[in-house]
């Protein structure tokens, strides 16, 4: 756990109902300081990613709010994406450009000094050196989540939202991002994260937001916005996630 989550909050969504046309969950308020890490759990297609694609500013939200630094989250400012890394399970590469060339190109679009030793030091972390001078298309998909993962880690950031960044990687990959995101949120980095993984889940969370239709119960449904999902403590997620699939 962080050393002192709760402070002022970096990300705050408040009573946020998102969808396509009409709400996938019961609406999610939570609060995320810098140094705090807070995980979206629940079932596939509960709608953990359509949280997360709100919160980065690329769905238009049903109802309520997300405020980064008290500010409305728009994608298109410049301040906005200075501050936001993300990776969802979508190829967002260069394809013309090798493995190294589009990490050294995002390390120095957001400024970063000494990019090329930044990205050595990032492919090795990530096992990706000996594939620096490939093209992306012809990775495995291990080393393709990885070199998602490495393309938000070579950049500045204050805010990590990460849509199950553990899809894709082997046992001891998982566990190495683990311990990677656990550093992050140590050194002062907030992070919001999808998971299933309950390794990650018990390393990683301060606390975890139940993304589904109503509280336990199920007496609610996602279009009664009078109830909201539950905010619980990682030890409750991780039942959670453990939980049989009925």
């Amino acid at each position: 756990m962080s050393a002192a989550p709760g402070g002022p909050a970096l990300l705050e969504l408040d009573r946020l109902v998102v969808g396509y046309g009409r709400p996938v969950c019961a609406p999610v308020s939570v609060r995320v300081a810098a140094g705090e890490a807070v995980c979206l759990v629940g079932a596939n297609g509960a709608g953990k990613s359509t949280v997360l694609r709100a919160v980065a500013g690329l769905l238009e939200p049903i109802a309520g709010r997300v405020r980064l630094r008290g500010e409305p989250v728009d994608e298109r400012r410049a301040a906005f994406r200075r501050e936001v890394a993300s990776v969802f399970d979508e190829d967002a590469w260069f394809g013309e450009l090798s493995v190294a060339e589009h990490l050294e190109l995002v390390a120095r679009g957001h400024g970063v000094r000494d990019a090329e030793a930044v990205v050595d030091a990032e492919l090795e972390r990530q096992r990706l050196t000996g594939a620096a001078d490939q093209l992306p298309v012809s990775l495995s998909s291990g080393q393709k989540r990885r070199l998602l993962l490495a393309a938000a880690l070579v950049r500045p950031r204050a805010l990590l939202l990460l849509d199950e960044p553990e899809q894709r990687l082997d046992p001891p990959g998982r566990r190495e991002l683990a311990e990677r995101l656990a550093a992050e949120r140590d050194a002062g980095t907030a992070l919001l994260v999808a998971t299933h993984d309950v390794v990650l889940l018990r390393r990683l969370a301060d606390r975890a937001v139940v993304v589904d239709d109503a509280p336990a119960g199920g007496a609610a449904r996602a279009a009664d916005t009078a109830v909201e999902c539950r905010v619980v403590d990682a030890q409750e997620a991780a039942r959670v996630v453990s939980a049989p699939v009925r």
